[in-house]
């Protein structure tokens, strides 16, 4: 994982959440999270792990990754989050035009980072997929859907984040 990509997305997240983002030493992907029939990682597998990391002090803790994830339902995922819980988990793998064949463009990976870091962390405030499209929680099936999305949470959905990070320190 390059640092400068972290640092970058620490910064992204000290922007919209009021608390402190850090950066926190990497840990090893769990060996037991490997699928090899897929050639890809069992997402859920990762979380937790992640849940076991979290510092006594922390309150969301969202692992980012370059391994291709998935789930058994599903062919792949660009992350997955606990709903309404700590820990979250992203995946550089299928948000690298590289994945795709084609030249890498580094200020469209960090477009996707952050969109689906936030969206994962979204789910970590209880958020569910929003109908709106320009939402950063719309449902994103493919790189397309994330591509399409909004920069940001919509009202309705940034109104349920400030209201749970009042409640919740």
């Amino acid at each position: 994982m390059e640092s400068e990509i972290l640092e970058w997305l620490r910064k992204e997240m000290n922007g919209f959440f009021p608390a402190t983002v850090g950066i926190m030493p990497p840990m090893p992907v769990p060996p037991s999270s490997y699928e090899a029939g897929r050639n890809q990682y069992y997402s859920t597998r990762i979380l937790k792990e992640i849940l076991r990391e979290v510092p006594a002090d922390g309150y969301k803790l969202l692992g980012v990754t370059e391994k291709d994830l998935c789930i058994p339902i599903l062919t792949y995922v660009f992350g997955e989050a606990q709903l309404g819980g700590t820990a979250a988990v992203v995946s550089l793998a299928r948000l690298r035009q590289e994945f795709y064949g084609v030249a890498p463009e580094k200020a469209l990976l960090l477009e996707r980072l952050r969109k689906e870091a936030f969206h994962e962390l979204g789910h970590t405030f209880g958020l569910i997929h929003c109908t709106s499209r320009e939402c950063v929680m719309y449902l994103s099936n493919t790189v397309v859907n994330v591509d399409s999305k909004g920069h940001d949470f919509c009202r309705h959905c940034r109104v349920t984040i400030s209201s749970k990070i009042g409640a919740g320190r």
